[in-house]
């Protein structure tokens, strides 16, 4: 379920960096994706679930009607779920690709920080903030002090 979680979290949270790095490897790997859909996955699961095509699946509304000559006069009407089921697929495994992916650059990314050292350094800018309020606070002591 922490694998579910986490796909959660990145679908639902993740930052730029995480859609950037998405994007890329998505774009990087979909010809890859669709291929191994296409040519290695879907042509076995079509034979076993009894030597058929899956992209040819499809039910049709109306046929085809020709005219006395064999010229098309109304091309037929059909649902494809046959392709719908495989760019579907297509979708599910580019996600779940993606997601490893990511998981991957997170886990380097939490690696990388140090998981002893909880302070937080104090940026420059706010260390100058300080140090001028304390300034204009001893002058104004002063200023009080004299009146």
């Amino acid at each position: 379920m922490k694998v579910f979680q986490e796909f959660k979290e990145f679908a639902i949270k993740g930052n730029m960096v995480d859609m950037a790095v998405g994007i890329i490897i998505g774009a990087a790997s979909s010809e890859v994706i669709s291929s191994l859909v296409e040519d290695i996955i879907m042509p076995p699961l079509g034979f076993f679930l009894g030597k058929i095509s899956l992209v040819d699946l499809r039910t049709v509304i109306m046929q085809e009607q020709l005219g006395q000559d064999g010229t098309v006069i109304q091309p037929e009407v059909a649902i494809e779920y046959g392709h719908f089921i495989q760019v579907t697929f297509d979708f599910l495994l580019m996600a779940w690709v993606l997601f490893l992916a990511i998981k991957f650059f997170n886990m380097l990314r939490r690696m990388a920080e140090d998981q002893k050292e909880k302070t937080v350094p104090t940026p420059r800018d706010i260390e100058l903030l300080a140090s001028i309020d304390e300034t204009l606070n001893g002058i104004n002591k002063k200023l009080t002090i004299n009146n």
